[in-house]
């Protein structure tokens, strides 16, 4: 994978098949790592998110300081996020108890904290303009809390029976004038 050839300084890689099969891969070595260090190794979920917070917190330092795209810098920073996105969601659902509608809400809430506050910030929440260390920061954030929301919707109920659709479509219409907004 490479870097969109226009971009320049852009260390986002070209959404591509690859790149999608990449990511895939990275998110189920994250989620399995995440399960190993907190559930086989019997950490728990606390000890496993702070210990991988920490790994993320090094991986995006190390990114956001590379000059340029380095492949295995930015899918090492996604492995990070995935696993400590894991080990975070199982923590507000499992040990906390407040289940996944209400891990879920966190994570919705954190999400769009964090569009909010890179629009706010930077005027924009385009991928495409990923080249500066403010934004890099909050696409990492971004990519964390949205892939970790995701597989919460998918397995989860996070919204209880009759709300469920209602509550889909506007946060599908409301992501849809946002993102014509902001980019």
């Amino acid at each position: 994978m490479q870097t969109r050839p226009h971009l320049g300084a852009s260390k986002v890689p070209e959404v591509t098949l690859a790149f999608w099969i990449t990511k895939i891969l990275a998110t189920t070595l994250g989620e399995v790592g995440g399960d190993a260090v907190t559930m086989s190794m019997g950490l728990g979920y606390l000890a496993g998110t702070a210990l991988f917070a920490v790994v993320f917190a090094a991986a995006v330092a190390a990114q956001i300081r590379a000059s340029g795209f380095r492949p295995w810098l930015y899918w090492a920073a996604i492995i990070a996020s995935t696993t400590v996105g894991t080990t975070l969601a199982d923590y507000l659902d499992r040990s906390l108890g407040i289940g996944y509608g209400g891990g879920s809400s966190v994570l919705l809430a954190l999400l769009l904290g964090t569009l909010f506050c890179w629009q706010r910030s930077t005027g924009s929440v385009s991928v495409v303009d990923i080249n500066s260390r403010r934004s890099e920061l909050f696409y990492w954030l971004t990519i964390t809390f949205s892939q970790t929301l995701a597989p919460r919707w998918a397995t989860g109920r996070p919204i209880p029976g009759d709300w469920a659709m209602p509550v889909a479509w506007s946060c599908s219409a409301a992501c849809w004038h946002w993102s014509r907004r902001c980019t």
